[in-house]
């Protein structure tokens, strides 16, 4: 049985493709369309699905789509009664139709007859989808279950109980309530206006103080069952609607605070102002009235189930910070977060919701690694290289013949204080690069920070860069030995290490760490046990294999970033290339 799952017409457009149960591929638009967030229909993202399960749009038995226009009809009506922009009614029933005719829109995306399409198709609540990808995945049996994010299908949270085959929705929280547009208006307000830029206040919270948290609370209310209302003063999502496009390209969405907010916390910065201590002040007061709503939520969770075990999904997810604090706010004792939570997961969430909930088939998959994009051998890579011999007329080309070797010499080029670029395998699921799409360097060199933003990255000094570090080693350099194969978690670095790893050492003492284990990505973990034996220290700065574009996916992409950009090495599966 052949199930395609997609997240159509939503930011982080994506899809999969599950066999008997049994993940086969994942990954989103934007590797392909080279757009960030790219939104709109995935027709790339399901070619290269089809392909990697050599089957035919034709042959597939089920869709499912993380979008369920249906849901809570009578809420979104009396909502539209009391007083939602026509606009808005008008842009939202445009988007679900175009959910609602998917056999049409893929049947000329693939240039076959409707009628040839024979599979089912079926709608998952967007919420119950974000469940899913994460519970139907783990390794739990029984789980609690938390999804937070923007809105989806006019939800802005959703909890409930993963119970082996079947998943209990235990309540929600409605629009216009949301965490998520809560830390989407100080995101903007800070003036990081672009779709996604919700990291980057993360990034900065770790320079400021909490000193807002009197005004902060006045803006989100706590309530005894688990719940949080914003005051809609400070918003305008609820009366006009924010303005967004889906149709293809980067999603943009227009201002969602009002001039309460500005009224409250003075004008809103300026994209490219000057970042003051009051703006670090309100990053930092704003990722703690967060956490606040957030524990507050988990604990009731807690209290409501007794199960020791959390799945976490959704947009809210990707928040790091809090995520690494989960052990020590909350009585959960375990954590599964699958490496793309958001709404790209969501094409994941369906297709296993539909295997396992409405089919009711049995689990037989985990996702304990994240690689499960395209792959490209080193015959592909010779082909590339030979094509492009006069554009690499200044650099050296190097055959390396075995892992060993390889990993040997990469090794050295880190320690020597080189910008390597490393591309190996599947590329990842998800938006984090976890070692086969990765620019590595030596994290004991403060001033690789600072190398990698004025050679590549160029990106706001106060980002942090993570920390890949051998899984046996965690519990040596970090406060808390848990894994986090997927870079989903931040944990304070021991203190007697931080001078040993100064590059992937946040200012708050933190790293937001990626655990590398023997099984689930060999040659990685032996590229940084190499670099141990060099070093003594198990560690290496990785950050993703791009220049403010998505992740590089094939070859002459990762080859384009290496010759515009400032790199020294480029490791190209077992070929590598060195400029003279």
């Amino acid at each position: 049985m052949i199930i395609l799952g997609i997240n159509a017409y939503h930011g982080d457009s994506s899809a999969c493709i599950i066999k008997d149960g049994r993940l086969i591929a994942a990954v989103e638009e934007e590797r392909f369309r080279r757009i960030k967030h790219w939104a709109g229909f995935p027709t790339e993202a399901i070619k290269y699905c089809l392909k990697e399960a050599n089957v035919r749009i034709e042959d597939i038995d089920y869709i499912a789509v993380n979008r369920c226009p249906n849901a809570h009809l009578l809420r979104k009506a009396l909502f539209a009664i009391g007083g939602l922009s026509l606009r808005l009614i008008i842009d939202r029933l445009k988007n679900a139709g175009k959910v609602q005719s998917l056999k049409k829109i893929m049947a000329s995306e693939f240039g076959v007859n409707e009628k040839d399409i024979r599979a089912e198709i079926f709608n998952i609540e967007h919420h119950i989808a974000h469940l899913a990808s994460a519970f139907f995945v783990s390794p739990f049996k029984n789980s609690a279950l938390v999804s937070v994010d923007g809105f989806g299908d006019f939800v802005g949270a959703m909890w409930g109980i993963g119970e082996d085959k079947k998943i209990k929705v235990m309540d929600r929280v409605f629009f216009p309530h949301s965490l998520g547009l809560f830390y989407l208006a100080f995101t903007q307000y800070l003036g990081f206006p672009k779709y996604g830029d919700e990291y980057k206040v993360m990034g900065l919270a770790a320079y400021g103080r909490p000193t807002e948290m009197e005004r902060m609370r006045k803006i989100v209310k706590l309530n005894s069952d688990g719940k949080f209302e914003l005051n809609l003063d400070y918003f305008v999502h609820h009366r006009e609607g924010a303005s967004m496009t889906w149709e293809g390209g980067e999603p943009v969405l227009g201002p969602v605070y009002s001039k309460y907010l500005e009224d409250e916390f003075g004008p809103a910065r300026k994209r490219g102002e000057p970042i003051t201590k009051h703006h670090e002040n309100i990053a930092s007061s704003m990722q703690a009235m967060y956490e606040e709503a957030f524990f507050n939520l988990l604990n009731y969770v807690y209290e409501q189930t007794k199960i020791p075990v959390l799945c976490l999904a959704g947009g809210c997810a990707m928040n790091s910070v809090a995520n690494g604090k989960i052990f020590d706010r909350t009585p959960f004792k375990e954590v599964y977060i699958q490496p793309a939570a958001g709404d790209a997961g969501g094409a994941l969430g369906a297709a296993y919701y539909l295997w396992n909930h409405i089919l009711d088939k049995e689990r037989n998959f985990v996702m304990n690694q994240p690689y499960w994009g395209p792959s490209f051998s080193d015959s592909d890579i010779e082909q590339l290289l030979n094509q492009s011999l006069e554009q690499l007329n200044n650099c050296s080309i190097v055959q390396v013949s075995n892992d060993d070797e390889l990993c040997k010499k990469t090794a050295h080029y880190i320690a020597e204080g080189k910008v390597v670029g490393w591309f190996q395998g599947r590329m990842e699921w998800g938006p984090r690069a976890l070692g086969n799409r990765s620019i590595v360097v030596d994290p004991r060199r403060a001033e690789m920070k600072d190398v990698l933003n004025a050679r590549i990255k160029r990106r706001e000094p106060f980002r942090p860069f993570a920390p890949s570090i051998l899984l046996e080693k965690v519990g040596e350099y970090f406060e808390k030995d848990y894994p986090d194969p997927f870079m989903i978690k931040v944990y304070p670095i021991k203190e007697e290490k931080r001078n040993i790893i100064p590059a992937v050492t946040h200012i708050d003492g933190t790293g937001r760490l990626q655990t590398v284990s023997k099984e689930e990505n060999p040659l990685y973990w032996q590229l940084i046990k190499e670099f141990e034996n060099i070093t003594g220290v198990p560690v290496i700065l990785n950050t993703s294999f791009n220049e403010n574009e998505p992740i590089v996916c094939t070859p002459q992409e990762a080859l384009d970033c290496f010759l515009r950009t400032k790199m020294d090495i480029l490791v190209l599966g077992h070929y590598i290339i060195q400029r003279k």
